[in-house]
């Protein structure tokens, strides 16, 4: 057949099918009315959804304080830093290390700023502004010997959100959800939500969470925490559930035959899309009313409404776990602290300190704790030596040491894991990379990191990279 008799005979057929609403259109439709169940079972897709190990974790939660908390104000306290305050920081210290904006700038200790207090029957050393999570201080397990490979704010992003500081990587949510799949039918498997205030919020690029190399459908969706969640979610006025559902069935139909020609996975991800786009519809407006939440647990989290706070995030985090998504991505922009950071401090812990405590007793008192793994810390931490800007002193950005916590999913509450230097230079003891935070995370989900890979360039990648451990002393 020529040419011409093969477009004329394509044309044919898909007149044909799009006459008779058939074929792949009623696919699509059987798709949208099957069990929640067993749509939740054609989205996992990835690995063959059998764990490598005992699953301790079904979900995660991950906290990013965007802009590099200090670790000297949170939870790394530095008694000998106070000894040094004012003199020169010492060059067996900085010779040949990397530096941000102190570069060529006379180098000098900064005292801690904020005193800390012991919390709980563990005895953690907390700094002061962190009341809230001192009250759930026997949950936590600190770990203050991280390290990354980047000094500014992007790349360090890339590197803590995909292992590397190559962009154009997967991110950690899409390669859990590539690995894992969705236990939910109405919902993506992994969501972003976005706040800000403090100082200088820092830009957070959607390639932050995108899928890279993976099939698009693995993409983290970022929601509004004010106004409509999802853009286009609402029907247009005069187009009823039934018009939306009929126009969802065509083009399907036309993407599974264009599929058949030339079998792209893009267009299979296109097509679950869309039948996900319909399901949310319906399920994300009843997501985001917290209207059913108890005066009690409003009060506990601190939400007035829907303001697009990290208050009310969390609150939505809580949400989006009991209802089967995967990963579950919270940014909070205002952590770049170069200048008054006791002030800009306080301002951050006032807005993130009560919510992330609330999340963790809320989820204890669910009974989902144990197997929600959190996660809260930034990109990286803040210098020992002081940085100054008309006499308001604050600390510039820091790679070689920083602190982290992670609670619940299995993980050791109660618990200190690493130190750095006397100073906070330098991660000394039990040093942690991200590529180790990834691995044990993953562990936690039952997934094997260096099993968990993707074949793309003549290579099999993974969120890993090269290297990443499990940090076995901290799991439960």
């Amino acid at each position: 057949m020529n040419s011409i008799n093969e477009h004329t005979a394509e044309l044919t057929r898909r007149a044909f099918l799009g006459r008779t609403s058939g074929g792949l259109g009623l696919a699509a439709l059987a798709g949208l009315c099957q069990s929640e169940a067993t749509a939740a079972e054609g989205l996992a897709a990835g690995i063959d959804g059998t764990p490598h190990y005992p699953v301790k974790a079904k979900r995660v939660i991950f906290l990013c304080m965007a802009g590099g908390p200090s670790h000297l104000e949170s939870f790394d306290f530095k008694p000998k830093l106070k000894e040094m305050h004012g003199q020169p920081m010492p060059e067996s210290y900085t010779a040949n290390q990397p530096i941000a904006q102190l570069q060529g700038q006379k180098l000098v200790c900064q005292a801690p700023m904020i005193p800390f207090k012991r919390f709980g029957e563990s005895g953690q050393q907390i700094s002061e502004v962190f009341p809230h999570l001192g009250s759930v201080a026997d949950e936590l397990c600190i770990i203050n010997s991280l390290h990354t490979d980047q000094i500014n704010h992007d790349p360090a992003h890339t590197v803590m959100n995909t292992g590397t500081s190559i962009s154009g990587r997967p991110s950690m949510g899409s390669w859990v959800t590539y690995g894992l799949g969705s236990e939910s039918a109405n919902l993506p498997g992994f969501v972003v939500l976005t706040s800000k205030g403090g100082r200088n919020p820092q830009p957070i690029a959607t390639r932050q969470w995108h899928s890279g190399f993976l099939p698009g459908r693995f993409q983290g969706i970022q929601f509004n925490s004010t106004g409509d969640p999802v853009h286009f979610v609402r029907n247009p006025a005069g187009v009823s559930r039934d018009q939306q559902q009929r126009v969802i069935e065509v083009v399907n139909g036309l993407n599974g035959i264009r599929d058949q020609v030339v079998d792209n996975p893009e267009i299979r991800t296109r097509i679950q899309q869309y039948e996900l786009a319909f399901r949310m519809q319906q399920s994300v407006p009843e997501l985001m009313d917290i209207s059913q939440e108890s005066q009690e647990t409003l009060e506990m989290y601190g939400v007035s409404g829907a303001d697009g706070s990290y208050a009310y995030n969390c609150l939505l985090a809580r949400r989006l776990a009991e209802n089967g998504v995967r990963f579950i991505h919270l940014y909070h922009r205002g952590w770049d602290h170069h200048n008054d950071l006791v002030r800009y401090m306080g301002i951050c812990t006032g807005l993130c300190d009560r919510p992330t405590a609330a999340l963790i007793k809320d989820l204890k008192q669910r009974d989902m704790l144990r197997d929600t793994l959190i996660v809260f810390g930034g990109e990286f931490g803040r210098t020992p030596m002081a940085q100054s800007n008309k006499g308001a002193v604050g600390r510039d950005h820091h790679m070689r040491a920083f602190s982290m916590f992670l609670a619940g999913g299995g993980i050791r509450g109660g618990m200190t894991y690493g130190a750095t230097d006397e100073l906070g230079y330098n991660a000394v003891e039990n040093v942690v990379h991200i590529n180790d935070l990834h691995a044990t995370m993953l562990h936690q989900l039952g997934i094997d990191h260096q099993q968990l890979t993707f074949p793309y360039q003549g290579r099999d990648f993974r969120l890993t990279d090269v290297a990443g451990e499990v940090i076995k002393p901290i799991l439960a």
